[in-house]
């Protein structure tokens, strides 16, 4: 799908995913793909390898469920302390290109900014703590978990309207993941933005669904009229 700047004259609030598309996912694929199958690999005298495997079988058995984002389940299923093994490596953290100053213009418009995440709320203090100055922006950081449901699952963004009201024909959700995104078109948000590149380190996705975003100062309103 060819790429158009979002309409923001005819846009209020502005959500954002975090993972993939405020950062880079590269850490998270590295957490999970190469830190975690090492360490229990390390715990359980295994080869990386065995680890690896094991570890993929997990993860697949929850994937698009709140299992999937929970480090709580994480540390009981891997007998692994994942909090303390994530904030070891909180320096690989990185913000996506042009992510604050797009934040900051939005702010400069008087858009409403919501957060809105499949992370655990114990990985999202992590992060928020590592790059506190980007989370301010934010009226409010919403985990899914706190709402019981991943943000792909049916009913999601009915029940985040329901606790945190927003006009879906004036919101613009930006998410890296491509089923969150059908399952927002769903539930009737009318713009629906992706993220081209999520993980640095890897070949971009491609969609003939949503735009999808490579930088954000594709999207920065016009600096003539102010949008």
């Amino acid at each position: 799908m060819k790429f158009k700047t979002p309409p923001w004259t005819e846009i209020d609030t502005v959500m954002f995913d975090m993972d993939g598309t405020l950062l880079d996912l590269q850490f998270d694929n590295y957490f999970f793909l190469e830190l975690i199958p090492e360490t229990y690999a390390e715990i359980n005298s295994i080869s990386k390898e065995e680890s690896l495997s094991i570890v993929k079988k997990l993860y697949q058995e929850v994937q698009g469920t709140l299992k999937w984002y929970s480090i709580d389940y994480w540390t009981e299923q891997l007998k692994i302390d994942i909090p303390s093994l994530k904030r070891s490596v909180v320096s690989k953290i990185s913000i996506r290109p042009n992510v604050e100053l797009f934040l900051s213009k939005l702010q400069k418009l008087n858009k409403r900014l919501l957060l809105v995440t499949n992370a655990h709320p114990k990985t999202l203090s992590i992060k928020v703590e590592q790059h506190t100055g980007i989370f301010d922006c934010f009226e409010q950081l919403i985990s899914s978990h706190t709402l019981m449901l991943a943000k792909e699952n049916p009913g999601f963004w009915t029940r985040l309207k329901a606790i945190k009201p927003y006009d879906p024909n004036r919101t613009i959700l930006i998410d890296d993941s491509l089923p969150v995104l059908r399952q927002a078109k769903i539930e009737h948000l009318k713009y629906l933005w992706g993220i081209k590149t999520p993980d640095s380190r890897r070949k971009g996705q491609i969609s003939c669904e949503f735009p999808l975003i490579d930088d954000f100062k594709q999207c920065f309103p016009n600096q003539a009229t102010g949008f």
